[in-house]
Order: C-alpha cells, then structure tokens, then sequence
C-alpha cells in the first residue's frame, strides 16, 4: 500500500458537510434494501426448509428440547448466541427460520450503514442489492450458520477501520472496529486473523494511518471474538496448538491445496463440495464468479478517480485475504466461505457499475445503462434459478428426515433416547435424541458405552447399505428406514 490511498484531495470540513448531505437520504435506501432481502428470504427460502447437519450442531448446543451434539474442533459458538432466543423456547424449524432471516436483515443494515460516511447511498443500495442477491446470502440468510455473520463483521470492521483511520475524532468507528473483528472472531475464528493481518498492515504501512489505536482496538477485537474459542481450546481440546492440528486434521489438511475449480464447480447449487470430483455441467451458474474481477478492480480504480482513494483499494486487498484459505489451502469447497469476500468486493463492483451507466453522455449513457440492467437481470436470473433448486432439494431432504424421525418414533425410539452410526447427529436433532459418535473425527462414545446405555434408555444404530451393525447390535430389532437420498437403504438397529 502506498501512502497516496489515503484521500487528502478534500478537506475535512468539506468532506463532513458533503456526507451530513447524505446521511438522511441513507436510512430510507439503505432500510429497503434490508426489508428486502428479508421479504425475499421469507418468501422463497423460508417456507417448509429444515435444518441441515451442521445447522443441528449449533442448535443442538442452545436447544431447549435436544441434547447437545458433539462440538468439534474447528467449530466456534457465535452463531448459537444468535440462535439460543429461538431454540431455547421451541423446537419450531419455521420460528428459527424467521428469527434468523429477521436478523440477518439487521445485520445486512448495520454492516452497510457504517459505510455511510464513505460511499455514495447509491453505491451503498446496489452493493447491498449485489451481495443480498446472490443465492449464497439468500440461502444462508435464515440458517443457524455463521458465515454470513462472519461477513458482516467483516464489512463493518473495514468500512470503520476507513473512517477511523481518516477522522480521528471518529470514536464511534473505533467502537464498530473492534465490534467487526470481535463478531468474525465469534464466528469463525481463522477467518478474524486473516482480517486482521491486511488491517494490521493498513495501519503500519500507510503514513496517514499510522496510529497504534487502531492497531490496539483490532487487537481488542481479536482478544474479544476469538477469547472464548482459545479458552476451550485448553479447556476441552487439550490447548491451543492440538485444537489447531485437530481441525486441520478434519478439514482434510490445510496446506497447499488449489481449490478455485471446486468453488466453480458447487456455484451450481452445492452447499458443501467434498470431495468435488463432480463434472462441471452448469457452467452459466459461475459466469459472475469470472467476471467479478474485472468490475471490481474497475471499481477500485473509479473510485480513486472520484476522489475516494480511501475506500478503492482496501476493501480488495482483505477480500483477497479472506479468500486465500478457501481457495488455495483446503481442498473441497463450500460457496459460504467465500461469503466475506463477495461483501467486501460488492462495494467497488456498485461503484463500477455506477461509473459505466453515469459517465459516458448523450445515446452511450443509454447503451451502457440498457447493457448494465440487462446483465443484472441476467444475473438475478440465474442466482434465483439456482436458489429455486436448492431451497426444492432442502425440502426434499426435510421430508425424508422427518419421515425417519417418525420411522423411529414407531419403533420405541422417543426421548429420552440416543441414536449413533451413520447420519446419526442429523437424525438424532430430528427425533429430539441424544447423538453420539462411536468413531471418526466426532467420537465420543465406545461400542461398550453404548451397549450399557441400551440398558437404560432406547438406542438406534444407523447402518448404510451394504454395511454390518457393530456385533453388540447384530440380535437388535432391524427396522428399515424410508429410502431418499442420502439415506438409500438405511436401516436402524434398535435396543427396544
């Protein structure tokens, strides 16, 4: 970075009475396009969706009604405050649905509002139409999951880092600073140090910036986000340095790993892509993720043309950052973990966008906005048909949980209860049982373990086609389980 991003072409005093100008047009604008994203979840993702397997995790953690699921390594407990209202007083998938969608509505609001101060409101109302119409925000808008909110701490901790670091009086902006990074540590604690590092490096390297407050607060912000994942690292992993190497260990391995393709690949509906050996059949699906550079780094550049050096070049410099580890140190593929990426690269996309339609004059200003709203509807096309395809399959997949909850239901497995074997944490949050692993990453119980808890309480062993029952369960009442993928041929032993 050089020290000619900090913008200097204005002062002040000037700059303060141009944003008190757009402040009031900024909540109208910027609550709609929220309200919004909120109207939209409800209508096309909220209905008849149920919870996945990760979701169960979390919630099983603040459930009121489930015991918890076994919490491995690499996960982190933020996401489950965000749940724990909710979950805590009903087991209702529709209600948490609502509460989450309600919130990430608040948060899409908040995380654009801080930016108030160092974007037009119209680049701040298409870059939040942007990054709410993918089909990746959309979907994860009312899910129990955490990248999402790992994007908004995101955005939040880099529009305050920009304006603390240009205004000094700005203690609103260290506050919302340190809040950013404490809600990416909350969430997803690796993903805190990777914003971290490039905000770090802002501020010692940029003579303007050079302030040790604002490396302290990312320091509070990282102390506060990441604290509790650190204290159960020692508390219940065996420290730090072993929780580390264990979720590695279950993510396949961090190393050197080039995963871009994998990320292509699941554009087309996938929520996780591992392994992704898949062929790449819907190629229309990841246009945008080709495209996106070139309109982001145009962005960047007008930007800085219109004065605003500040806010061009950081944003693309974390994106770049966060997106490292996802696309070249693991090697499969979730379209969510790109999430904070796509947040921050959505602002200098609006602001090219912006450029293109107002800058040529006379008949090109009419082609350029004809050409740009015909590819933006291009591209709400193909995100809503893919969100149709996967919201269908969710509720597929729902159908199918529900009828082998009741499946086993029929067979004597009621709570209190425990189910193990194959699928078992996602069946077990369904028919409101206790889960417990009998080997992999998520052990927690021995053969001898669960043969002794069959003495006191019902226990179903799911079993994959063509594989054997554990030889304690082999004389167990077999009970075949409704086909639906993935659970083709599944059938449960059952103690009772």
């Amino acid at each position: 970075m050089s020290d000619r991003i900090f913008d200097r072409t204005r002062p002040a005093a000037s700059r303060t009475r141009a944003v008190a100008g757009r402040v009031p047009r900024a909540l109208p604008w910027l609550a709609g396009v929220s309200v919004a994203y909120v109207l939209v979840q409800l209508a096309l993702v909220v209905p008849g969706t149920g919870l996945g397997w990760d979701e169960t995790v979390y919630t099983s953690q603040v459930s009121g009604s489930v015991p918890a699921a076994f919490f491995s390594a690499p996960r982190a407990r933020g996401i489950t405050f965000l749940a724990a209202p909710v979950a805590e007083l009903t087991r209702s998938t529709l209600a948490l649905r609502v509460w989450m969608a309600l919130l990430s509505g608040v948060g899409l609001f908040v995380a654009l509002w801080v930016w108030r101060k160092l974007l037009p409101v119209r680049v701040l109302v298409l870059a939040g139409g942007l990054f709410a119409g993918l089909w990746i925000t959309l979907y994860y808008g009312p899910q129990v999951m955490p990248n999402l909110w790992d994007a908004y701490g995101v955005l939040l901790a880099v529009g305050c880092f920009l304006r603390a670091a240009r205004d000094r009086g700005d203690r609103a902006a260290l506050v919302g600073l340190a809040a950013g990074v404490a809600v990416a540590g909350l969430m997803r604690p690796p993903d805190a140090v990777w914003l971290a590092m490039p905000l770090v490096g802002a501020a010692l390297l940029v003579r303007e910036w050079r302030r040790p407050a604002l490396v302290a607060v990312v320091a509070v912000g990282l102390v506060l986000g990441c604290g509790e994942w650190v204290v159960e690292a020692f508390v219940r992993y065996g420290g730090l340095a072993e929780r580390l190497r264990l979720g590695s260990d279950i993510q396949g391995g961090m190393g050197r790993h080039f995963a871009v393709d994998d990320q292509i690949r699941a554009l087309d509906g996938r929520a996780l892509c591992r392994p992704c050996d898949i062929p790449w059949r819907h190629r229309i699906t990841s246009v945008w993720f080709f495209a996106l550079p070139v309109p982001a780094v145009a962005g960047a550049v007008a930007a800085r043309r219109a004065g605003r050096r500040a806010t061009a070049l950081l944003p693309l410099v974390v994106a770049a950052f966060l997106a490292v580890p996802y696309l070249f140190l693991i090697d499969y593929a979730a379209p969510r973990f790109l999430l904070p990426a796509y947040a921050l690269l959505a602002l200098p996309v609006a602001d090219c966008l912006w450029w293109v339609v107002t800058g040529p004059g006379g008949r090109l200003r009419l082609v350029a906005a004809t050409l740009v709203a015909v590819a933006l509807c291009g591209h709400l096309a193909v995100q809503f048909s893919v969100l149709t395809h996967i919201v269908h399959d969710n509720r597929l997949q729902r159908a199918v949980n529900d009828s082998i909850a009741d499946r086993l239901r029929q067979a004597g497995v009621r709570p209190p209860c425990m189910i193990t074997g194959d699928s078992s944490v996602l069946i077990a949050f369904y028919s409101g049982c206790a889960s417990r692993e009998m080997g992999g990453a998520d052990a927690s119980i021995t053969p001898d373990g669960v043969r002794a808890m069959a003495g006191h309480k019902p226990v179903a062993v799911l079993v994959k086609k063509g594989r054997q029952p554990p030889a304690f369960a082999r004389e167990w009442r077999v009970v075949q389980l409704r086909d639906g993928a993935p659970f083709r041929g599944y059938r449960a032993y059952v103690s009772a």
